[in-house]
């Protein structure tokens, strides 16, 4: 998309609810299909939250329609100016020892991605290749992580940085005794830093 295409979540809210008047829904009943609450679906519908990919996800689902038909902007141009605070970042789940928070907005999904993750002692994260092509550029916060990615390998401590290529299986694990943090900047094939 061009930037003056991205939605804001004014019109993602205002897709969503016309999503669900062309159903004759209300917002229970969009609740109940989606497993999203009321009042996160309220929160959307009014533009006063970011919503994550999942949630967006779990909404186009129900209401059968393309996740895109969610995110577009129909013309509106639009200045992106949005707070996510701290607490309200989507994490993503599923390593022991490993949090990832969510940094960048979900229009910028499988183009660029920004995340904040804290590995506790010990702790590994193993990913499956991306896209050829793709990079991953991580600084690491505090503490000491190791690296690898197909035959490569290095050991970083705190402010240090790493451009790799990641279409290959790489990994993050955490050697120390303390727990290590690091931003990570995903960069898919075909997008622009």
């Amino acid at each position: 998309m061009k930037t003056e295409e991205i939605a804001t979540p004014k019109v993602i809210g205002g897709n969503v609810r016309k999503k669900r008047h062309e159903r004759h829904w209300s917002l229970d009943e969009l609740a109940d299909s989606s497993g999203v609450s009321k009042a996160t679906l309220s929160q959307i519908e009014s533009g006063r939250v970011n919503p994550t990919v999942a949630t967006l996800w779990k909404i186009a689902q129900s209401l059968e329609t393309e996740l895109s038909q969610l995110i577009r902007n129909d013309g509106e141009i639009s200045r992106t100016f949005t707070v996510t605070r701290s607490g309200d970042l989507p994490r993503l789940t599923g390593t022991t020892g490993v949090e990832i928070k969510v940094l960048s907005p979900i229009t910028m999904a499988g183009k660029l991605e920004l995340y904040f993750l804290t590995l506790e002692p010990g702790a590994v994260l193993a990913s499956e290749a991306h896209e050829p092509g793709s990079c991953e550029l991580i600084t690491v916060i505090s503490g000491t992580v190791e690296v690898g990615a197909g035959r490569n390998s290095a050991k970083l401590e705190s402010g240090d940085v790493l451009d790799y290529q990641c279409d290959t299986s790489h990994r993050i694990s955490n050697p120390g005794k303390v727990a290590a943090t690091l931003h990570m900047v995903v960069n898919f094939k075909g997008a622009s830093m």
